[in-house]
């Protein structure tokens, strides 16, 4: 009879053993970690959660997931991940050099791994400067990129079609979103080209006193940057900008950010005027700080077709258009812009 009982008792232990949990655990290595890093795992479907990262730059958490494809991010860094309950997933990276050093292990590496040589593919093809070339370089970009991408597939044997479906249409999706903006930004080139009188606005707030035109700015180029204080790029672009005007200050340059909150988020334009009047100060920003007459809907703004921000725009000393769609702070083609102005 005691033989029994232990028996039924190891029994029923491996039975609690082999019951598959309802969560993945995630950890991982983050080489030279902010003390205050954070990782985020989120998806479309509105799942969010923030991981901890320690100080030593290791960081381990459990959570319940729907089985498929969410997105890891470091900062302004991001990658595909794919989560299952009742795996054990493990990646390590230097937060220095994301894409180059991101490497996955445990279950499902295979999957993870492909995702992020994808990302290596899409930078090596799909450069900074793209949107300028022709659209037989366009193309050109895209064709050799799906070869690449094909060639990639081939190598990963142990990933099956249901997996790649995804990844299929969002490649397909995703060059129709840069051709959209190829075919836009050239457009945009036709109607305001290099050289052209700048579109013109007058007495826009200053958030230091009184109001400025863009008469008030010749003499020097100006680089402006069309935001608004909801737009999570914008923000991003916010550090980045403030290291640029500490590089160039007192070049021949002056960096205005002109705001287009409205009453259309904000609930009234008075609010809109106190949200974009908080961040300022919240963030310490710098350079010339303008509120726009009516938001989106300001003659500035339409007349440089702006339907989307953050969009930057470069102007001449006299008031004429360099770049209608300049580059972005973040982007070292702007430092390369400014130089070929001997700026």
């Amino acid at each position: 009879m005691k033989i029994y009982i232990l028996a039924v008792l190891a029994l029923a232990i491996l039975a609690c053993e082999s019951k598959p949990k309802n969560y993945v655990t995630l950890t991982g290595n983050v080489l030279n970690s902010n003390p205050t890093k954070t990782i985020t795992i989120l998806n479309r479907e509105g799942y969010k959660k923030e991981i901890k990262v320690n100080a030593d730059g290791t960081f381990s958490d459990t959570l319940n997931v729907k089985e498929g494809q969410y997105m890891f991010t470091d900062g302004n860094e991001y990658a595909n991940i794919y989560l299952k309950n009742n795996n054990t997933t493990t990646l390590n990276f230097d937060a220095d050099k994301f894409n180059e050093t991101l490497i996955f292990s445990g279950n499902d590496a295979d999957k993870n791994n492909f995702y992020i040589e994808n990302i290596r593919l899409q930078e090596q093809y799909l450069t900074e400067d793209l949107m300028s070339k022709s659209e037989e370089d366009f193309d050109k970009a895209f064709t050799d990129l799906k070869t690449a991408y094909t060639e990639l597939k081939s190598t990963k044997t142990g990933l099956d079609d249901a997996f790649f479906q995804t990844i299929d249409t969002e490649f397909e999706n995703m060059y129709k979103v840069y051709k959209r903006y190829h075919n836009e930004k050239h457009a945009l080139l036709k109607i305001l080209p290099k050289g052209s009188p700048s579109p013109d606005f007058k007495d826009y707030e200053n958030y230091n006193g009184g109001s400025t035109s863009l008469s008030d700015l010749k003499g020097k180029y100006t680089y402006f940057d069309i935001w608004a204080t909801w737009c999570g790029p914008c923000k991003v672009e916010i550090p980045h900008l403030k290291a640029l005007e500490k590089q160039y200050h007192g070049k021949n340059i002056q960096f205005v950010s002109i705001s287009v909150d409205d009453a259309g988020r904000s609930g009234s334009f008075e609010k809109a005027k106190l949200d974009w009047k908080q961040m300022i100060a919240d963030k310490n920003m710098g350079g010339i700080q303008l509120f726009s007459d009516s938001g989106w809907r300001s003659d500035f703004i339409q007349a440089y077709q702006i339907k989307g921000i953050p969009r930057f725009i470069l102007i001449d000393p006299n008031g004429d258009i360099i770049s209608p769609d300049a580059p972005r702070p973040s982007n070292p083609e702007l430092i390369k812009l400014f130089n070929s102005l001997n700026i």
